[in-house]
């Protein structure tokens, strides 16, 4: 009997009801970009007196403090500077905070529920907490609420990514993955112009949540994942599907350890997020590119996005997963460790190789995402993605750590650092099973037979098209 696969093969792998499905949830890619906040030191000036020998000796300002930007920011607002500079890295850690913990719960949710419910309750979730960002007077609310609003904002993200996956045919399965990442990326270049035209961090917040208000509208116009559904045993209101084991499979965190072939997914994707975490943001600090615009920072980031897209979708197919995963890690490794050793006064070449490095550990970034979800069966697919990428967001709150402690050793230690870390990333992917051509694997046995050149055991799906509807569509 036929796989959901090899019925989408049949009906069509990405037709009128994939492509608005896509559609869709490219649209709450895009409305959930991060925001970014920059911190401003008002210590600069007397830092570079007293690296210099000088003893002019430096003590706490009693009268205020004049910004020289145009606006309002969180930092200005609170003012976040000098002994308070702490609360911003508080602030972003809140949020980080937020990703870990919620990426479990978050992930259990989305195979317990389905992956729509998953999707409308954090969308709920996010619209409250970002119109009360816009009102509420104090710092230590503004970090609750953000902490909140972390727990669910990932999740959404990654559910939304999974259920596109889930929806269209093994052919098209990794382009739709790449252009959803790409739609986040547009949200970033969207973003930017909105944040340059509403310097006014409370306005911004405002037009950037209100957006999202249009995506309730998912209740109607979105379907539940025919896999989940399959795998819940559930019907669907036009095609019943009966499997053989008509039992429902939940979900548990020991699930991603308990059989060899997921435990070494399991570990080899964790340290994977892990590490393109630690190198892209890194790379972003240690770089300080553009420092004195951040509107042009913020731009270039977002920029970085799109050739690296490029590149995945023309190479994957014709080579496989691994091996361009593997040499984007290793690329960008080689290309941090060319970065430490160029000398300073070639300051041109040392930000061109960084530049290198940024692309390939975003390639690696976006293939670990959606190989991620290849190398899980349905009903832990979503909690699998959500406890690996769990990893990337503890990167992300020790990466400034690695950056700005390091940095008063060897102003290039970091980078070492980075090389090390990447390419032991780049040699762990070879580990990994090909998912190229593969279908998206429905039990634990399809996971376990992989490295098998025969084909797995498929499962079976009966499939009945009601009488009394079959005209439909």
């Amino acid at each position: 009997m036929p796989t959901l696969d090899e019925i989408l093969e049949h009906i069509g792998e990405f037709d009128r009801f994939q492509k608005q499905t896509f559609f869709v949830l490219c649209l709450l890619s895009v409305c959930f970009t991060p925001h970014r906040c920059s911190g401003i030191s008002c210590t600069d000036p007397l830092g570079s007196l007293v690296g210099s020998g000088s003893s002019v000796p430096l003590g706490p300002c009693r009268d205020g403090w004049v910004y020289d930007s145009p606006g309002s920011s969180l930092v200005t607002e609170f003012d976040l500077v000098c002994e308070d500079s702490w609360k911003l890295d508080l602030f972003q850690s809140s949020v980080n905070a937020g990703f870990f913990l919620g990426s479990i719960k978050i992930g259990y949710i989305a195979d317990r529920f389905g992956r729509k419910f998953c999707l409308l309750t954090t969308i709920v979730v996010n619209i409250v907490c970002g119109i009360l960002l816009v009102f509420v007077p104090t710092y230590l609310w503004i970090v609750i609420i953000r902490f909140l609003q972390g727990l669910v904002s990932k999740g959404c993200w990654t559910a939304g990514y999974i259920l596109v996956t889930e929806v269209v045919g093994p052919d098209y399965r990794r382009t739709v993955g790449i252009l959803y990442q790409a739609a986040f990326s547009v949200g970033l270049l969207l973003f930017d112009a909105i944040a340059y035209a509403i310097p006014h961090w409370r306005w911004l917040q405002l037009m950037v949540t209100l957006p999202t208000c249009f995506l309730l509208l998912y209740y109607w116009c979105l379907p539940e994942s025919p896999r989940w559904l399959i795998s819940q045993g559930k019907n669907d209101k036009d095609i019943k599907f009966e499997e053989e084991d008509c039992g429902k499979q939940n979900p548990s965190l020991m699930d991603l350890f308990r059989t060899p072939q997921i435990r070494r997914n399991t570990l080899i994707l964790m340290y994977n997020w892990f590490t393109s975490s630690i190198l892209y943001q890194g790379l972003i600090m240690h770089m300080g590119m553009a420092a004195e615009n951040i509107y042009l920072d913020f731009l270039y980031s977002a920029l970085v996005e799109f050739p690296a897209a490029f590149m995945i979708i023309i190479t994957i197919d014709r080579v496989g997963r691994r091996y361009p995963w593997a040499v984007s890690n290793l690329v960008a490794g080689a290309a941090c460790l060319a970065t430490a050793l160029i000398p300073e006064d070639m300051h041109w070449l040392k930000v061109i190789t960084a530049c290198i490095g940024r692309m390939g550990i975003t390639m690696a970034f976006e293939m670990v995402c959606f190989v991620n979800t290849e190398l899980y069966p349905t009903y832990i697919r979503n909690l699998g993605v959500m406890v690996c990428s769990s990893l990337c967001d503890i990167g992300g709150v020790i990466v400034p750590f690695i950056v700005y402690r390091l940095v008063e050793i060897w102003h290039d230690l970091p980078l070492i650092v980075f090389t090390v870390l990447g390419l032991i990333a780049g040699g762990l992917v070879l580990l990994l099973p090909e998912t190229k051509g593969r279908v998206l694997p429905e039990t634990v046995e399809d996971v376990e037979n992989f490295h098998r050149k025969s084909a797995p055991k498929t499962k079976n799906i009966y499939l009945h098209v009601q009488g009394s509807e079959a005209g439909r569509g």
